[in-house]
């Protein structure tokens, strides 16, 4: 079964629903004229602006339909860290990372009170018998609001939903304190961790549906001929130091999967899917953009990065991918449509993406795997080794933020410091290392995203309680992460083919042409902003209002210049 007869199959008790208007007493303040009355924000985790522009002559679907809207084809995740947490905080903020505080998926706190010292973006804490892998989700790390918090705080009678398939895209489109937050999590389907907030009756019989279709096996998808012609096999056998697990063909996948088995959902088309039918669900049954109040409808779209890491960007799978999330978005707006909802959609990605080196030589000659030898655990173990000291002394991963075991005596840890300096630097893989105190005295950027240093992009990464010690920069077309069978290619690096995304807006009667010049993701909030009439602060985001048909940008709100803050 396609990802969009699935949607189809799930759909169909939520079109029911969207019809009756949401009636709500209080007196709301005015919106600006011709408002719409629904707000759709989406991210498509891994969709780099690179595959926007090979794929867009393929879509004929929902992808199509905003490509007749308002497409700037060179939005950017400004920032170094280009990981899911990070870049879905910049999107209905307004800020980025430096300012949101997510700087990072996990970082290392040393002054918590659990053996487990790594942080995770979207947990709390200081629950009791929590950690990093075994937490409780909460959006307490976040330190700036969401554009739907001020929707709410503006208009009493707003409803800021989320929706999405990781649970930290939900909670940093969401924010604090949203109506509804609703998250995948293996077995036990779509959850919530919100107290006292009921689970409505549509997202139990989606849930249902969901189990039911996970039960079934998949036979796998007809890839269509633009798809078989990327039908090419390269097998992933890592080395020994890498990540265990046999060796692993990919490249020629169609999504074949055995009955019961959840990870492979997730891998494949199915599970955006099902995401866009929890939010046409509760579309329908809250009523969104059916009161007196702009409603906010944030979808995070989660399986083209399980399948970009799983099989890499150019191959077959991620061709089978994302021109059936074009089908499956295609029904969700139908659906609307039907409703009579006057809606606008923005779709954006947390970030891009770099295929697996296997098959990215072809092309680039220098692409490569990290070398095992730069892994934070092997490299630290080397150090403390050669300066006499024992335990882990550094915390991280192969690149990006990394820390100095906190527990060191501060004589101690510039040792470490400086000799880490020295290793990285002599390696041939790293293009370049910069201290925490490096990082905090560079400016923040003024110029156009596409036009920043290296140590520019780290800076809007950077938040002085949660960053690493260093922050550790591969040299251009390095994976940072070893050849392994478990994980085929990922992202995170500071070069464009992670942070570069497109930033599409559309609603009726904004056709406009391809935008060439380059935006940030920050810039999506102001626009929306402004497209309802909310009113922001002057310079009260890092993001600046859009030249979109049909928004009256307010003068001085969030700038025309960057870094006035």
């Amino acid at each position: 079964m396609t990802g969009s007869v699935l949607l189809r199959k799930f759909i169909v008790a939520a079109a029911a629903l969207l019809c009756a208007c949401r009636s709500d007493a209080q007196p709301q303040p005015p919106v600006a004229p011709g408002a719409p009355k629904l707000l759709i924000v989406i991210s498509v985790d891994q969709f780099s602006a690179e595959l926007w522009d090979e794929y867009r002559p393929q879509f004929t679907g929902g992808f199509a339909r905003l490509a007749a809207g308002t497409v700037f084809r060179n939005g950017y995740q400004s920032h170094a860290g280009t990981e899911t947490c990070p870049g879905h905080s910049t999107i209905t903020t307004g800020d980025r990372p430096t300012l949101t505080g997510i700087a990072i998926n996990t970082w290392y706190d040393f002054s918590i009170p659990r053996a487990d010292k790594a942080v995770y973006c979207a947990e709390d804490e200081s629950v009791p018998g929590s950690s990093s892998s075994g937490y409780t989700v909460s959006a307490k790390h976040l330190k700036v609001p969401t554009l739907g918090e001020l929707m709410k705080a503006r208009w009493p009678a707003s409803r800021n939903v989320a929706v999405a398939g990781k649970d930290r895209a939900a909670v940093m489109m969401g924010g604090h304190n949203p109506d509804q937050r609703w998250y995948f999590r293996g077995s036990q389907g779509f959850v919530t961790d919100l107290q006292g907030v009921a689970a409505p009756a549509s997202l139990a019989r989606t849930n249902t549906a969901v189990a039911a279709e996970i039960a079934q096996a998949q036979p796998g998808l007809d890839p269509p001929p633009f798809c078989a012609a990327k039908s090419k096999t390269y097998v992933l056998g890592g080395t020994p130091d890498s990540l265990p697990g046999p060796p692993r063909t990919v490249g020629a996948g169609r999504f074949e999967r055995a009955a019961g088995d959840a990870t492979a959902f997730t891998n494949s088309p199915e599970y955006d899917a099902a995401v866009l039918a929890i939010a046409a669900s509760l579309t329908g049954e809250m009523k969104l953009g059916r009161g007196p109040a702009p409603d906010l409808l944030s979808i995070g779209l989660s399986a083209t990065d399980y399948v970009g890491h799983r099989y890499g960007t150019q191959g077959q799978e991620m061709c089978l991918q994302l021109l059936s999330l074009d089908r499956d978005l295609g029904d969700f707006f139908n659906v609307l449509d039907r409703s009579g909802i006057d809606y606008a959609v923005s779709l954006t990605a947390d970030h891009g993406g770099f295929d697996i080196p296997e098959r990215a030589k072809t092309k680039l000659p220098d692409a490569a795997n990290v070398d095992v030898a730069l892994d934070s655990s092997k490299l630290g173990k080397a150090i403390g080794q050669a300066l006499g000291l024992s335990g882990p002394v550094l915390r991280g991963e192969w690149a990006g933020d990394i820390w100095v075991d906190g527990s060191l005596a501060p004589a101690d840890r510039k040792r470490v410091i400086d000799e880490a300096l020295r290793r990285y630097r002599a390696h041939p893989q790293v293009e370049a290392v910069f201290t925490k105190d490096e990082i905090a005295r560079t400016p923040l950027p003024t110029t156009s995203p596409d036009k920043w240093s290296l140590i520019e992009r780290v800076r809007a990464s950077y938040d002085p309680q949660r960053s690493g010690d260093l922050w550790v920069v591969l040299k251009k077309d390095v994976a940072p992460y070893p050849s392994t069978p478990a994980l085929a290619s990922t992202h995170g690096t500071p070069w464009d083919y992670d942070r570069r995304v497109p930033i599409l807006f559309w609603r009726p009667n904004m056709a406009g042409p391809p935008r060439d010049e380059p935006i940030e993701t920050v810039d999506i909030m102001p626009t929306l902003a402004a497209m309802i009439g909310l009113p922001l602060a002057q310079q009260s985001v890092d993001g600046r209002c859009l030249p979109v048909p049909g928004v009256a940008c307010p003068a001085g709100v969030a700038g025309t210049e960057r870094g006035k803050r």
